[in-house]
């Protein structure tokens, strides 16, 4: 389990992470949202220890990462995984880290296996490609069969291949009971990965739930309804107290009342429907309504007349 309570982190005048608290249970994948410059980065430095809090404390399984006598075996971390020596091998690279936590050497083979570098084992690392140079990143942080993982960014700049290996690799460590933390800015890869979300903005929590509830009770929901009779459908729903709304190709957009109701009012009233279709919102629509106001760096929306 890792934990953060009150964590509180500045730089200067800029508060970075403002008391900041959370657990990210075992068993789950737990996806760590926010805009740019909203902390999390900061976030994860703090719990792997690689910058000191200024107020409240960041544990995993109960002590600061710092105390950990062999880190890799409790919690594995990739936060850059290009922070290598490009001259080594992949083998080599990871020899060195399982050599610091008394690993052996067949523990190196079992990762590159396992992440699918195997036949690569002995090229330079320095002329992998992105996907390549993640798939190692992920290798150092399971070496050392850590029961939890830091992951910051995973699936950055990797093709669809790569991004599915990576989703399926984070939810299999799940269900094997580990716990698994990672930032994304990848919406709709997020809405199918995490199991539950931590959303940050201005260095401070906005929310901690899990994610069908996050979307949930961040967007609304609505019925697409297309019929012939959409006038005298439209003033029944309203009577019944649905708010009805007509799109551009003459469909009705409903809210208010459920699908099953609103067929039920339209055969009861003997109108045709063609369609009757349930439209929920998304992570990215509850993610950008709910964080609206935390966004640090706001490009504007561009407009006809150029840039606003």
């Amino acid at each position: 389990m890792i934990e953060a309570k009150n964590l509180t982190k500045r730089y200067g005048d800029k508060t970075a992470v403002d008391d900041l608290s959370f657990t990210v249970e075992p068993g789950r994948v737990t996806g760590f949202l926010g805009p740019n410059g909203a902390g999390k980065s900061t976030t994860m430095r703090l719990l792997l220890g690689l910058d000191a809090p200024d107020a409240g404390t960041a544990t995993v399984e109960g002590v600061p990462y710092r105390s950990l006598a062999r880190p890799l075996r409790v919690v594995g971390a990739l936060l850059e995984a290009r922070a290598l020596h490009t001259g080594r091998s992949a083998w080599d690279h990871l020899l060195c880290l399982a050599q610091s936590q008394g690993l052996g050497r067949s523990r190196v083979g079992e990762v590159l296996e396992q992440v699918g570098l195997a036949s690569v084992a002995r090229k330079r690392a320095g002329g992998f490609s992105l996907g390549m140079g993640q798939r190692l990143g992920i290798a150092a942080a399971l070496l050392g069969d850590p029961r939890a993982l830091v992951l910051d960014e995973p699936v950055n700049g990797l093709d669809p291949e790569g991004i599915l290996w990576i989703r399926t690799l984070m939810k299999s460590l799940a269900a094997e009971g580990r716990a698994v933390f990672v930032s994304s800015h990848l919406m709709n890869e997020m809405a199918v990965t995490a199991d539950h979300l931590i959303v940050v903005g201005r260095g401070r929590l906005v929310a901690d739930c899990s994610t069908q509830e996050f979307i949930e009770r961040s967007t609304k929901q609505s019925v697409l309804v297309r019929t012939p009779d959409g006038e005298k459908l439209a003033q029944l729903l309203r009577e019944a107290g649905a708010t009805v709304a007509v799109t551009a190709d003459a469909d009705l957009d409903v809210t208010g009342l459920e699908s099953a109701r609103i067929a039920e009012l339209a055969s009861a009233a003997g109108l045709v429907l063609h369609e009757l279709s349930t439209r929920r919102g998304s992570l990215e629509d509850a993610f950008m309504e709910l964080t609206k106001d935390a966004v640090e760096y706001d490009a504007g929306v561009p407009t006809a007349g150029g840039v606003k």
